[in-house]
């Protein structure tokens, strides 16, 4: 017989009754019986129950060794009675009559308990991950991870992808997030970076002839944290192909996905490929956001008309002074709502910064409301044909710039809807946001600049591109839309992406239209013009993140939850103690010399009392 198992703690069934066999595992919980000792025994696998007479020479090994203790017990399989079947177990119509038992570790005394649902506090849960992990959400999470890995790995080798590795030790890149900084010891003052992505290494594989490439790719970020973001290191399904339309793009990635989220999902419902494509501009307009939430049946609309030269003088005035915009929410069947729903929602507004919620109810027998009192029938009319209201129906208005009024009106709309309990469950909604705008105007300065990835291809005639003047031909500029899209799931962003700017020549006028000399463009971008100045193919790529995708997966609200050994939000690790001091020999062989921040100086008794 093995020394430590002959089964895993999840294998034994009723068929193996009658049986010898050898366990190993964790002592998951205990329950004293007077004559009787059940141990729950746990491993990677499973549970199975163990039973210890009281008269049984091993029966005080057992009872001494703590929970979470790790025990190897050996003794035979005998069925349950029927009243003591667990149907929740897989093990659950057997357990273990122990003859022997050996103590292979003791616990300590825990700091959080194992067994049970009991919630800790996020940094008590960091510091002992080994222990957090050993839960069943949490174990199931990581498994449910690594297999959806292996799913995505194999999904794309069947498409024809193969899987190449980048350099984590590379250079530092001039745009996006900070870098991680790696000292060279070798070359003195100089510092490696830790990859952001493998962007550009990704594209030269394009430029070297490689076709399709991917990989699961660490990439390392030096941003804050939040929910749906981890500090420090995030990994994505990272891939390129060469001589492809973005069509193309989304024939290959769309499968893969639906694949996933179909095999992972438990059931749930997945949107069929190909995925709905909305343009940028709807999609701020008709949902207040880049990343639209399908679940929500909600859509925004443009109502300006109806409100300029209105005797509604707040949002008439606005229009026309501030260059206003009115978009309207709908809110179906909030006609009947008691008006504290209405105030609810307005003091809300208010705590967002909002001057309030305007808002009309529609009813048989005429429009309600402080602003139905200031609008004529004809106005009224136009709001309630371009909302869709009916009777019973209410609508809620919000007025301001475009950018502002867009971006308050997507959050009227998600808490609309989850006031009225209209977001649709167990769906996977998948899409495309595309036709990014290449440029737009900053307000501050007037000036046009990238609106997002400068390295996107313009859908613009390329001659006619070359031709553009920054100064004569701005309105057309700020027209010219990129092949860049988003593909988003339930309202998370997934990936961005974009068929690249693969022509030095495009790319340099893409740059000279957003106020950068040719000098400065070669200076911070020359590797990879030059790479195109050698011939390379049309191509373009993206890459979700694989946290993401599993954090949807999991039905979990904090993307720390689906990561092994994630940092909190100050991008500390609490089980490893990094980032941590390094010694004074250690910083001189690298030829570093702190200057570290001073430490801020107590407030003295006045200051404090006038804080």
């Amino acid at each position: 017989m093995h020394l430590y198992r002959t089964h895993t703690c999840g294998q034994l069934r009723k068929a193996d009754a009658g049986s010898t066999v050898r366990l190993s595992g964790w002592v998951h919980r205990k329950r004293d019986h007077g004559n009787l000792l059940f141990v729950d025994l746990r491993d990677h696998y499973g549970l199975t129950q163990c039973v210890v007479d009281v008269s049984s020479p091993v029966f005080q090994v057992l009872e001494q060794a703590r929970p979470e203790s790790v025990v190897t017990v050996t003794g035979k399989v005998v069925p349950r009675s029927a009243d003591t079947v667990n149907p929740k177990l897989p093990t659950g119509e057997i357990e273990l009559q122990v003859a022997e038992a050996a103590l292979q570790s003791t616990a300590d005394i825990l700091p959080m308990q194992v067994a049970g649902e009991q919630e800790f506090p996020e940094d008590m849960r960091l510091r002992y991950r080994y222990l957090d992990l050993r839960r069943d959400k949490l174990h199931a999470n990581m498994l449910l991870r690594s297999n959806v890995i292996a799913y995505l790995r194999r999904a794309m080798i069947d498409q024809g992808f193969v899987e190449y590795q980048t350099p984590i030790l590379t250079a530092s890149s001039p745009e996006g997030a900070r870098d991680y900084l790696v000292v060279s010891r070798v070359h003195p003052g100089k510092f490696y970076a830790l990859p952001q992505a493998p962007q550009q290494f990704k594209q030269l594989l394009m430029v070297a002839g490689f076709d399709r490439y991917f990989q699961i790719a660490p990439c390392f970020r030096d941003e804050d944290g939040r929910a749906d973001r981890s500090p420090g290191e995030f990994y994505q399904l990272d891939f390129e192909m060469s001589f492809v339309t973005q069509d193309d793009v989304f024939a290959a990635i769309e499968p893969v996905l639906q694949g996933v989220f179909e095999q992972f999902g438990n059931g749930r419902k997945v949107t069929p490929a190909p995925f709905p494509r909305i343009t940028y501009q709807d999609a701020m307009l008709k949902y207040g956001s880049d990343k639209p939430d399908l679940r929500n049946p909600l859509l925004i609309s443009d109502v300006t008309e109806a409100f300029r030269g209105s005797n509604f003088g707040i949002f008439a005035r606005a229009i026309d002074e501030k260059k206003a915009v009115v978009r309207a929410i709908p809110a179906p069947g909030a006609g009947d709502r008691p008006r504290s729903f209405f105030d609810k929602l307005n003091d809300w507004a208010r705590e967002q910064g909002a001057g309030g919620l305007g808002y009309i109810i529609f009813a048989a027998d005429g429009a309600k409301g402080p602003i139905a009192k200031n609008l004529e029938a004809e106005r009224i009319a136009a709001i309630r044909a371009a909302t869709g209201a009916r009777d019973g129906d209410a609508v809620f208005f919000c007025c301001d710039k475009v950018a502002v009024a867009e971006k308050f009106a997507g959050a009227v709309r998600t808490r609309v809807c989850g006031e009225l309990d209209l977001l649709e469950k167990d769906i996977f909604k998948f899409c495309w946001t595309v036709d990014f705008p290449m440029y737009e105007r900053d307000e501050e300065t007037g000036k046009i600049e990238f609106s997002h990835n400068p390295f996107s291809m313009p859908q613009y005639d390329h001659d006619a591109f070359l031709a553009l003047d920054a100064q004569a031909d701005e309105e057309a500029i700020l027209g010219i839309k990129a092949f860049q899209y988003d593909i988003v799931c339930n309202g998370v962003e997934l990936s961005s992406g974009a068929i690249r700017n693969h022509r030095p020549d495009v790319m340099l006028k893409a740059f000279e239209l957003a106020g950068y000399p040719n000098e400065e463009v070669e200076a911070r971008f020359g590797g990879m013009l030059n790479a195109f100045r050698y011939g390379a193919p049309p191509h373009g790529g993206s890459a979700p993140g694989v946290d993401r995708i599993v954090m949807l997966l999991a039905d979990e609200p904090n993307i720390r939850e689906v990561i092994l050994f994630p940092m909190n939000q100050q991008a500390q690790d609490l089980l490893m103690q990094a980032p941590a001091p390094v010694e004074p020999e250690r910083l001189k062989e690298l030829h570093i010399k702190l200057d570290l921040p001073k430490p801020k100086k107590p407030a003295a008794d006045g200051e404090a009392a006038k804080g």
